[in-house]
């Protein structure tokens, strides 16, 4: 049988609430610092919101990534694209430039996987919103720009890939089986590398008034900056995020061959469906279960040789435990395990958050630290406190490590990560 190909990770790119780049962002995450504030977009308290704070991407230099133009007339969700995209491949020391770049890489056999939840969420409440005044000549992007595939679409357009190039929507999941998707690619053969990820930008009144009417918020309106707290007593939902988080996904003999820098090596995951409510978690956690079970058990890895996963970790009342719950069922009570939430502190950034939480883990391999759960004050009696990463950042001999992300819908994804070994063995210990 041929050879499996190999496919590892040799650039990130990030925009979130907390840093511009892959080493501000995981340093700030370490730090503790949280990108959780008052809305400043709009006036949530004019508008008689519930929850009036949220995690908004604030400081972000487009300058050499975005002409004035595109600067003044993209939605949100692709100059976040566009941004974390071209750093990506910066990161991954390739050129962005269009013509630079065909020259370095076989653009036919490279890809572009952007997955949202949302899409241009602000294009189409805007365009919404000019209907109701007579006469209104409508925005002539209304629609390219609010559509979910136009942040993919446009990142080709920037740097020039023409291999495969779509948006993948599954709430807030995208972004995990955006890179189950390009692993799958590059494994058949068809692509030598594929830029994956997600991004959303929901922070405007509809996103905020939507997401409050189907009881997700949290409304700690007194104390945003610890609303967030995966696995404490008084969690009382997630907090809204925003952003873009994008790999550089590459088969291992091309990314040698130009003398990349490996990160990690990806080795695939799994996904199930929960088949059960519109957006609350199976109680018992069973199509989790299953998915982290098949993620390990398709990555060939042994199961001992998983120590870390960045959970999905909403901070909502119902999901918080059936994850946990599932984790440790299936990981045993042996073996050295740490389990942390990104979403503390950037919020959850919806079809972006895999993304960034993917950063995260790599991250984690590649530093051997993991960031705290800062905002475990009052922990739930039912987790073992030596699973979950303390207050503060801790050292950690990260090995395998899966990246949980979960849709409205039931739609589970687990990705699986390790720090790199050039002879690919993770089936024993």
């Amino acid at each position: 049988a041929a050879k499996k190909k190999r496919v590892v990770i040799t650039g990130l790119g990030v925009v979130s609430p907390v840093g511009h780049s892959a080493d501000a962002f995981y340093d700030a995450l370490c730090a503790g610092e949280s990108g959780v504030a008052p809305i400043s977009h709009f006036d949530a308290e004019e508008l008689g919101l519930p929850t009036r704070f949220a995690a908004e991407v604030k400081g972000l230099d487009t300058s050499g990534r975005l002409s004035t133009r595109q600067a003044r007339r993209l939605d949100d969700v692709i100059k976040f694209t566009l941004v974390a995209g071209k750093d990506a491949l910066e990161h991954a020391g390739l050129p962005v430039d269009k013509a630079e770049l065909a020259e370095a890489v076989d653009v036919s056999r490279a890809g572009i996987l952007i997955g949202s939840a949302m899409g241009g969420m602000k294009m189409f409440a805007d365009a919404c919103a000019d209907l109701t005044v007579y006469g209104k000549k409508m925005n002539p992007f209304c629609i390219p720009f609010s559509i979910t595939n136009m942040s993919a679409a446009m990142l080709a357009m920037e740097v020039g890939f023409m291999g495969p190039n779509y948006s993948l929507s599954t709430a807030c999941a995208s972004a995990n089986y955006c890179m189950l998707n390009a692993y799958d690619h590059i494994q058949r053969g068809e692509c030598d590398l594929v830029l994956a990820g997600g991004a959303d930008a929901a922070i405007v009144p509809m996103g905020m008034a939507g997401f409050s009417a189907c009881k997700a918020l949290s409304q700690r309106n007194d104390e945003p900056a610890t609303a967030s707290r995966p696995w404490d007593t008084q969690r009382d939902g997630f907090v809204m995020g925003e952003g873009c988080g994008v790999l550089v996904m590459e088969e291992l003999e091309h990314a040698k061959a130009r003398g990349a820098t490996i990160l990690a090596e990806f080795l695939g995951g799994g996904m199930t469906c929960d088949a059960h409510h519109l957006t609350e978690p199976h109680p018992e956690g069973v199509g989790v279960k299953r998915c982290v079970q098949m993620a390990i058990d398709r990555a060939g890895v042994a199961t001992e040789r998983v120590n870390y996963v960045n959970a999905h970790a909403t901070s909502t009342p119902a999901g918080d435990m059936a994850e946990y719950k599932a984790i440790t069922s299936v990981l045993g009570d042996g073996g050295a395990l740490k389990i942390n939430g990104t979403k503390a502190m950037v919020g959850h950034l919806l079809g972006a958050s895999g993304a960034v939480e993917a950063v995260a883990a790599v991250q984690a391999c590649r530093q051997q630290r993991l960031h705290p759960n800062p905002n475990l004050i009052n922990p739930d009696p039912q987790v073992d406190l030596d699973k979950l990463v303390g207050r503060t950042a801790e050292e950690w001999p990260v090995d395998v490590c899966l990246s949980n992300s979960f849709g409205f819908g039931g739609h589970n994804s687990t990705v699986v990560f390790a720090r790199y070994d050039p002879e690919g063995d993770y089936s024993s210990l």
